[in-house]
């Protein structure tokens, strides 16, 4: 019988470790990583949270520790989110974010990029990323919006890098970029949290910052978060927010919305970051427990997945390991 020859047209490119690595179409690097950092107001001791494993809601003391061990790790990009110990229902109290801000600044200098989370939810006794209407059945968008603008603006005078804004309310974006510019700090830039949806897996990120949904009106974010069934709410969501003066663009959750990402990347010029969110990270964390996958390669994979969809930047729970597992991937 004639043999038959069945050419090799793709397996001579995983041939070896060394020819894997050298062809590989995604080159993962942990300059592209932000670390978020959760600060509490008022605690003695930093407290973990459920799911976020190796994650701590710091004091203002250990904080500065925390990121002086996330430097020697090689990360330099941060993303704070300051939890006040006081909420109330308007006329906010934002000296505590501003004060942290100016320590980790006094401390570190030049030596990291700091970006400040902009909502709300964590200083709103009912939980909403903004201002409700007098019965709590609707968030007061132009309300919110000037609210915001005046904590953007002593975030600023504090020192912060990049104002981060997450609550989603329409025009937000414009009026933090004019509130800044006439101040002077048209360096400061904006990372919108422009594709922010309305997702189950937010869970123990709200329980880090104490920020879950408690009224008796409004019960949930779906009137200002973006439905997960509906992409171009979310693509014209995010080019608005290009329109309005953001200079980051940002997808969250990322891991289940990669499609997003690739949309967005195809329609905007603008750096792409990723949140792989509180619910995703403890995805992974709770499998690898019970020993159902590999902690490190099911992260390293999830990152793989959000850069091979257009993300140019990944914020992850796990971003301090990020240098000592990308340097050791298996190919």
């Amino acid at each position: 019988m004639e043999k038959i020859f069945y050419p090799l047209t793709q397996r001579r490119l995983r041939a070896d470790a060394h020819i894997r690595e050298l062809t590989a179409s995604v080159k993962l690097s942990h300059k592209s990583f932000i670390q978020p950092l959760f600060v509490e107001e008022g605690i003695h001791f930093p407290r973990t949270t459920d799911g976020l494993n190796g994650v701590q809601v710091e004091t203002a003391s250990s904080l500065l520790h925390r990121i002086e061990k996330s430097l020697e790790c090689g990360i330099t990009k941060f993303l704070l989110f300051p939890v006040p110990a006081y909420k109330k229902e308007s006329e906010f109290d934002f000296s505590f974010a501003s004060g942290i801000l100016k320590s980790i600044k006094t401390n570190f200098n030049d030596a990291l990029w700091l970006a400040a989370d902009l909502c709300l939810c964590s200083y709103t006794s009912h939980g909403h990323c903004g201002i409700l209407n007098a019965d709590h059945s609707s968030l007061l968008n132009n309300k919110t919006v000037d609210a915001l603008a005046k904590y953007a603006a002593q975030l600023a005078d504090a020192g912060v890098d990049c104002i981060a804004p997450s609550d989603m309310t329409d025009g937000r974006i414009a009026a933090i970029r004019t509130t800044l510019d006439a101040l002077g700090y048209d360096r400061v830039s904006i990372m919108s949290y422009s594709a922010k949806f309305s997702s189950q897996f937010y869970g123990p990120f709200r329980n880090a910052c104490h920020s879950a949904p408690n009224s008796m009106g409004l019960k949930n974010r779906k009137s200002y978060q973006i439905s997960p069934l509906n992409i171009n709410d979310a693509i014209a969501s995010s080019l608005r927010d290009e329109k309005e003066g953001a200079d980051i663009l940002m997808v969250k959750p990322a891991a289940l919305y990669t499609d997003v990402i690739a949309s967005l990347k195809q329609k905007t010029l603008k750096p792409v970051a990723a949140y792989h969110v509180s619910g995703e990270y403890a995805a992974i964390e709770l499998l690898a427990e019970r020993g159902l996958l590999n902690r490190e390669a099911a992260h390293l994979e999830t990152w793989a997945a959000l850069q091979r969809s257009g993300a140019d930047i990944i914020i992850s729970y796990a971003a301090a390991n990020a240098k000592e597992w990308i340097e050791k991937i298996e190919y």
